[in-house]
């Protein structure tokens, strides 16, 4: 059986991060511990790599400029030239990582963790223009870096963006300065927990989805009233239904149905696509659709109503 080979990818787009964090992983923090490392550098930047002192520390240096050139056969050779323990590849952010992930790599190559960086000065540019490219950048991440922060940084808004695109997402924001807040120091809901009955306005129903979603701990026992269109998986027999709606989670090709399993003896009665108004109580419990414990809404109340103005939710 050939020995795993851990592989850790960066991506991100130009200038985004990627070589100071690399290097200050890689050296600053002696992550490779003397192990043989092999760095493959798929675009070069403004920050560059300083071979005499990579190669002081048992890394090795190989750049692929051209993505044509990232084939398999061009990491066997690699595998058999430097026999690495440990490989390191800063992919380039304007190719699919399909090309990537469709390649066959060299035996014991494992990808233990996907580290995407983001440039919190020019997110909403990249959004505005190049949304689904950036999208793929952090969807397969399980950590995403929003560096040279700001304190007018969107920290909640950044957030709720990449975890609609990717749950299972840690999230750091870095100001310049190196110091990292993590995901949930900024905390801006267009609502009010406190509330008797919390009002999730149509406009916020991602929003509530998310950080329901992410902190279920901190609805449990809360009431709430919103308006969705009714969804009845078979599974759900005649007690239970999801109200949710559309989102819009990377781009128009990417809408999905986002809701709740929501318990009601009005399930049966209810129609799909049809629109209710629900109010109810939040209760954490474990469903397949969430892999784990999610939040169930115990409706009170489920009234018909109209559509809303605009069907289709953001996360902003």
């Amino acid at each position: 059986m050939a020995k795993e080979i851990p592989v850790y990818l960066f991506t991100g787009f130009l200038e985004s991060g990627k070589t100071t964090f690399i290097q200050n992983t890689l050296i600053g923090q002696d992550f490779n511990e003397g192990d043989r490392a092999l760095l493959l550098v798929c675009e070069e930047g403004v920050e560059e790599y300083d071979a005499a002192e990579l190669s002081a520390h048992n890394i090795m240096l190989e750049v692929i400029e051209e993505p044509e050139d990232l084939t398999t056969e061009r990491l066997m050779k690699l595998q058999t030239r430097y026999k690495p323990e440990l490989v390191l590849i800063e992919y380039n952010g304007t190719w699919k990582l399909d090309q990537l992930f469709n390649l066959s790599v060299p035996k014991g190559w494992t990808v233990v963790q996907i580290v995407a960086n983001v440039d919190a000065s020019t997110f909403e540019s990249y959004l505005n223009n190049m949304r689904a490219m950036m999208m793929e950048q952090v969807s397969m991440a399980n950590l995403v870096i929003f560096n040279r922060c700001t304190e007018e940084t969107k920290r909640g808004e950044y957030r709720r963006i990449i975890k609609a695109n990717n749950r299972m997402a840690t999230i750091v924001f870095e100001k310049a300065d190196g110091s990292t807040e993590f995901e949930n120091a900024d905390d801006d809901l267009p609502y009010n927990l406190h509330d008797d009955i919390i009002e999730i306005g149509d406009d916020d129903f991602g929003i509530f989805y998310i950080d329901a979603s992410d902190n279920p701990d901190k609805y449990v026992g809360k009431t709430v009233h919103f308006k969705g269109m009714v969804y009845k998986p078979r599974n759900y027999g005649k007690t239970a239904f999801v109200p949710g709606r559309h989102a819009m989670t990377c781009c128009v090709e990417d809408i999905a149905f986002i809701g709740f399993k929501c318990v009601s003896d009005m399930a049966a009665m209810l129609k799909d696509r049809q629109w209710v108004e629900i109010t109810g109580t939040i209760q954490k419990e474990y469903y397949r659709e969430f892999k784990g414990d999610g939040p169930v809404v115990y409706a009170s109340k489920v009234i018909p109503t109209s559509k809303p103005k605009e069907e289709v939710v953001l996360f902003n």
